[in-house]
């Protein structure tokens, strides 16, 4: 049986722009997500990934898992090494997108609750009831009491999300900011990876 080239195995948080980075490169990579809601419970991160390189490694030639660490702690470098997988570079996809940008937006603000397209899109899905604050709304105030602002990385702008991105941030009851980022580090490193030999 031959093997096929390469595979990406994604965080579902990235899967629309990942398989836009794709389609501009013009890659030949088939991708397997994991996913986003495993950031609820980063423990689940490194094992999911793990299930996913055991049951495609007899298939591809190579496996690249795009994934930040996310709250792992470091497990899911742990898995990558004992199973020779590479990964792209970064903690979690804000750095991706905004690079050195994000580490100033903390600096100033170390309050700062971060939004991406993909939160935008999916906030009530991914934050209101994965944290169970359809159920428990009054847990709203305690989980965000040490947010001061919301900042909003933009990857395509448009009007719809700029809108939700306002009332998730009156939602939390903080103020927005904006900050275009287009795919920044994520597409750069991604290149740099699918150029090595």
């Amino acid at each position: 049986m031959s093997m096929a080239g390469t595979a990406f195995i994604i965080c579902g948080a990235l899967g629309r722009e990942v398989l836009d980075i794709i389609q501009k490169h013009g890659w030949e990579v088939d991708v397997v997500g994991i996913p986003a809601l495993d950031h609820m419970v980063p423990e689940r991160i490194a094992p999911h990934v793990e299930k996913r390189i055991l049951a495609l490694r007899q298939q591809y030639q190579r496996l690249i898992v795009v994934y930040g660490d996310c709250g792992s702690k470091g497990a899911l470098d742990q898995v990558l090494a004992q199973q020779g997988i590479e990964r792209i570079y970064g903690p979690h996809c804000y750095e991706m997108y905004a690079g050195e940008t994000f580490y100033d937006l903390m600096e100033e603000q170390p309050g700062t609750f971060f939004l991406t397209d993909f939160l935008v899109r999916g906030f009530y899905g991914t934050v209101v009831k994965g944290m169970g604050l359809d159920r428990y709304p009054q847990l709203r105030g305690e989980y965000f009491r040490n947010y001061k602002r919301v900042v909003y990385l933009i990857q395509k702008e448009t009007p719809e999300l700029l809108q939700k991105a306002q009332a998730i941030a009156e939602y939390l009851e903080l103020p927005l900011e904006f900050c275009q980022t287009g795919y920044g580090s994520l597409e750069e490193r991604l290149v740099a990876l699918m150029e090595k030999k």
